[in-house]
C-alpha cells in the first residue's frame, strides 16, 4: 500500500491577506532519520521516545512509556489498541493537554515540522493548537460548550488564528457546515449544542478541527457512540475530506474495521507500548504480535467459514503502575516462554517495509494463523 496517494492540498481555506501572524508561519519540514525505517522526505510529525505518567497516591501510572512513531504528509496513521493503553494519552501529549499536576509529559521528543513541540512556550503552542494541528475529540458533548452557539464556537478560532473580521469568520462558518453535510447552516449556526444530534455534533467538531486548514488533524474515536449508520458516514466524511485538503490524519481507535478501510499504517499499542506497526494490508495479512492476532481473531470476518463463536483474548491488561519486567502480554500470551518473563523484547523488523513487532516469538506465528484458518 503506497504510503500516500492523496491529492495535494487545497488552497481553500486562507488567511485572510495581511492578517497571518509570523508567529503561526510553518516551519520547514525536516529530512532525517527515525527510527527503524529511514524518514520519508515529506514526514510531517515524529514522536521520539515519548514518556507520559501520572503521578497518584497508589505510585506512578506510566501511561504512554518509551513510544516512538511518526506520520507523513497527507498520510492517515492509525493507533489501535484496548481501552487504558495509551492512545488518547498520546494525542493529548502531542497537543500538551495532559492534565497535571498529576499527569506529565516526563521524556522524548515531538517534533512536528522540523519544531520540538515540548520546548515551545505555552503562547507558541496556543499558535501551534487549532492552527497547525487540529483535533476531533471523543465525546462532542463534553467537548463543545453548552452556553455558547455553534457559530461563535466555529468563528472564535477563525479570528484569532486566521486574523478574520467577525462578518467573514461567520461567512467561513456557514460554508464549513455545509461543507460536512449539516443542512441550512445559516440557521444552525444560531443553535446550541443540545439543539444538534450525536452526528451533527460530530460533524460540529470536524468542521471546527478543519476550520484553520492545519496540516494534522488527530481524531480521537471519532465515532464513539454513534450507530453503525452515522459511524459510516462520519468516517467517510473524514476520508473525503482528508483527500481533498491534503490532511494527515492520526485515527485513534479499538475498531478493527475502521482501520482496515480508512488508515494507510497502524501502529498496535499494548500497555503504553508500540508493540507492533506496519502497512494496514501487511497487518491483516500477516500479523506477527500474539495481542494483534488476538484482535484479529475476535472480529467476526465474512471472507471465512462461519464459526461456533469468537475467540476473546482471555485476561485483563496489566496495572501500568505495576508492570512485569518481561512482556506486559504474557499472562495472557498463548506463545510465551521464559524469556517473555523476564526480558521485555524490543521492536525488530519482522517484514520488509517497517513492519516490525515487539515479541520473541514473533517468527512461529504462522502456524497459529494456519490453526485459525482450519
Amino acid at each position: 500500500m503506497p504510503r500516500s496517494s492523496r491529492a495535494p492540498a487545497s488552497t481553500w481555506p486562507r488567511p485572510a491577506a495581511g492578517k497571518t501572524d509570523p508567529k503561526t508561519a510553518p516551519a520547514p519540514a525536516p529530512v532525517g532519520q527515525r527510527c527503524y525505517t529511514a524518514a520519508a522526505v515529506g514526514t510531517l510529525l515524529e514522536v521520539k521516545n515519548l514518556k507520559t505518567h501520572f503521578v497518584t497516591r497508589s505510585g506512578v501510572v506510566r501511561a504512554v512509556d518509551d513510544v516512538s512513531w511518526d506520520v507523513s504528509e497527507s498520510e492517515t496513521v492509525a493507533l489501535v489498541g484496548e481501552s487504558g493503553c495509551g492512545k488518547s494519552v498520546s494525542a493529548l501529549s502531542i497537543m500538551r493537554l495532559v492534565a497535571g499536576p498529576a499527569g506529565r509529559i516526563v521524556g522524548g521528543q515531538i517534533r512536528f515540522k522540523g519544531r520540538d513541540l515540548l520546548r515551545l512556550s505555552e503562547e507558541e503552542m496556543r499558535h501551534v493548537r487549532g492552527r497547525e494541528i487540529g483535533m476531533i475529540f471523543q465525546e462532542p458533548m463534553t467537548s463543545l460548550n453548552p452556553v455558547l452557539t455553534i457559530g461563535r464556537q466555529l468563528t472564535e478560532g477563525l479570528e484569532i488564528h486566521l486574523g478574520l473580521a467577525p462578518a467573514e469568520a461567520r461567512r467561513r462558518a456557514t460554508e464549513l457546515l455545509g461543507m460536512v453535510g449539516i443542512p441550512d447552516p445559516e440557521r444552525r449556526l444560531r443553535q446550541y449544542p443540545h439543539q444538534f444530534s450525536g452526528g451533527m455534533r460530530q460533524r460540529m467538531m470536524i468542521a471546527m478541527a478543519l476550520s484553520c486548514s492545519p496540516s494534522l488533524i488527530l481524531a480521537d474515536e471519532p465515532t464513539t457512540a454513534l450507530d453503525v449508520t452515522i459511524q459510516a458516514q462520519i468516517l467517510e466524511l473524514m476520508k473525503d475530506l482528508s483527500r481533498r485538503f491534503g490532511v494527515a490524519m492520526l485515527i485513534i481507535t479499538h475498531n478493527l474495521g475502521v482501520v482496515a478501510r480508512y488508515a494507510d499504517r497502524v501502529n498496535v499499542m499494548y500497555a503504553g507500548r508500540i508493540i507492533e506497526r506496519g502497512t494496514a494490508r501487511e497487518l491483516y495479512a500477516n500479523p506477527r504480535h500474539p495481542y494483534t492476532l488476538g484482535l484479529l481473531r475476535s472480529v467476526p470476518r465474512l471472507d471465512e467459514p462461519r464459526r461456533a463463536r469468537l475467540d476473546p483474548i482471555e485476561g485483563q491488561p496489566p496495572d501500568l503502575m505495576r508492570l512485569p519486567a518481561g512482556c506486559a502480554f504474557t499472562p495472557r500470551c498463548g506463545f510465551s516462554v521464559e524469556r517473555c518473563r523476564v526480558e521485555a523484547p524490543p521492536l525488530c523488523e519482522v517484514n520488509a517495509g517497517g513492519h516490525v513487532s515487539a515479541c520473541w516469538e514473533a517468527d512461529n506465528l504462522d502456524r497459529a494463523r494456519t490453526a485459525s484458518r482450519t
